[in-house]
């Protein structure tokens, strides 16, 4: 007998949207008790639930500050969701079920590979176990490079913050903990000038962001670049551009009135942390109107398929520059290092980028209309929020229910993924006839 029909209804996506909701609702209910507040008294639904979704959605936007609100135990609950967003929900369950000895369906199978963006499935269960060790090494070993610098400033307290930070940064969600040691929602901003906790949290966070697949080419292939998958060379091409050109940027524009050491530090950190990890050295408010556009900029475009970022993509960026060049150029096809795009793939980057303006402006619009604020804040928190960034102008906090809900909405989105959505949304039928063309006119 074959699966009932109500289950057939189920596909991966469908699977992985249902996994995402099961996991925010649970760690909804987990922070709304007692045990999980710092006070000790029970949490408002509507700040646990925005909690957990920007801890799965590994954003890092509160409405509490994460060390004054929260005891330990809600600390560790908000760090196990934001390991569990991070890594992916099928991933974690499929090397549980790995390690038990069960064997994994062709069902889960096919459910890895989308979540990590794996363009085969032969071998697919070996990769998510390379994937899992290489992150818990990884966090591992930076929370280990911050223990002295965390250590030295706050005595034993600091293990915590090590291991803490070390996740966030790894999955690039941007909660913090810092608040009830120098004051709420400061972030990182004490440790601006500090290598010994810049310089270890951009490595965590470039490594989350440029993507399961790269890390696997990377460990194959080592300094071999000419090995590497295309989609590799583009990830790494585009990663490099867009951490270069925006420190350079911000270090003679928007932080020049710093001291040298403090300036290279923080450029180079702003430079990384909107792609999409949360973290900031500096204030937001401190940066000019053309900084915070980049910085929106940053949000939108986001890290690596099948990392622990969100965001468009970088591949997504690149195969829209790669388009543009070939129609300024006349060519039929755009290329990517002597690759040419597929005609599915140019259309999947633009209906990405539409989707991420067309939600991002209108929550924008709810915000800046709901709360009284203008619309330059507003875009900068709904960018965060659908690029599961975490930067913050500072108003969430001060947001109602319909400003919240929107945020909620767009966090899931991001994280989850538009065309994912879209595939869990819309059954598809093959076409079985073909209209005649019509000419328009553009540009």
């Amino acid at each position: 007998m074959g699966r009932p029909s109500i289950w057939k209804k189920f596909t991966s996506f469908r699977i992985i949207i249902a996994g995402f909701a099961a996991v925010i609702m649970t760690g909804t209910l987990l922070l709304a008790l007692p045990v999980s507040s710092a006070n000790g008294h029970w949490t408002p639904a509507g700040d646990a639930l925005f909690t957990a979704t920007s801890a799965v959605c590994v954003t890092g936007l509160v409405v509490r500050d994460t060390a004054l609100s929260w005891s330990l135990f809600g600390q560790i609950v908000i760090l196990l969701l934001i390991q569990i967003g991070g890594l992916g929900i099928i991933t974690i369950t499929a090397m549980a079920a790995a390690a038990s000895g069960r064997r994994i369906s062709l069902l889960e199978r096919s459910m890895l590979q989308e979540c990590i963006s794996a363009h085969q499935l032969g071998g697919i269960v070996k990769l998510t176990g390379f994937i899992f060790k290489t992150a818990l090494i990884t966090e591992l070993a930076g929370a280990a490079l911050m223990l002295p610098a965390f250590c030295s400033a706050f005595g034993t307290a600091g293990i915590w913050m090590a291991v803490f930070h070390s996740v966030s940064a790894f999955c690039n969600a941007g909660f913090d903990i810092m608040g009830n040691m120098t004051g709420e929602y400061s972030s990182l901003t004490c440790f601006s000038s500090s290598p010994g906790v810049v310089i270890p949290i951009c490595l965590l966070i470039m490594i989350g962001g440029i993507g399961f697949l790269t890390w696997d080419d990377i460990a194959k292939n080592k300094l071999r670049f000419r090995k590497y998958r295309m989609q590799s060379k583009v990830i790494l091409t585009v990663t490099a551009f867009l951490i270069a050109i925006p420190a350079a940027v911000f270090f003679f524009s928007d932080l020049s009135g710093l001291p040298l050491k403090e300036r290279i530090c923080a450029s180079i950190f702003q430079a990384i942390t909107p792609r999409t990890a949360g973290f900031n050295t500096v204030e937001i408010g401190s940066f000019t109107s053309a900084g915070r556009a980049m910085l929106v900029v940053l949000m939108l475009i986001g890290g690596a398929p099948g990392s622990t970022a969100g965001g468009m993509k970088t591949t997504t960026f690149a195969v829209l520059l790669a388009n543009v060049a070939s129609v300024v150029r006349r060519r039929k096809d755009p290329k990517l290092f002597n690759r040419r795009i597929h005609e599915d793939t140019v259309k999947s980057a633009s209906t990405l980028m539409i989707m991420y303006l067309l939600l991002a402006l209108p929550g924008a619009f709810i915000l800046s209309a709901a709360e009284g604020l203008p619309f330059g804040p507003c875009i900068f928190e709904t960018a965060s929020a659908i690029g599961t960034v975490g930067l913050s102008y500072g108003i969430t906090p001060t947001l109602g229910a319909l400003s919240r809900t929107a945020l909620i909405g767009l966090m899931f989105f991001g994280r989850v993924g538009g065309l994912t959505l879209l595939s869990a949304a819309v059954t598809t039928r093959p076409e079985t006839a073909q209209y005649p063309a019509g000419k328009i006119n553009v540009g």
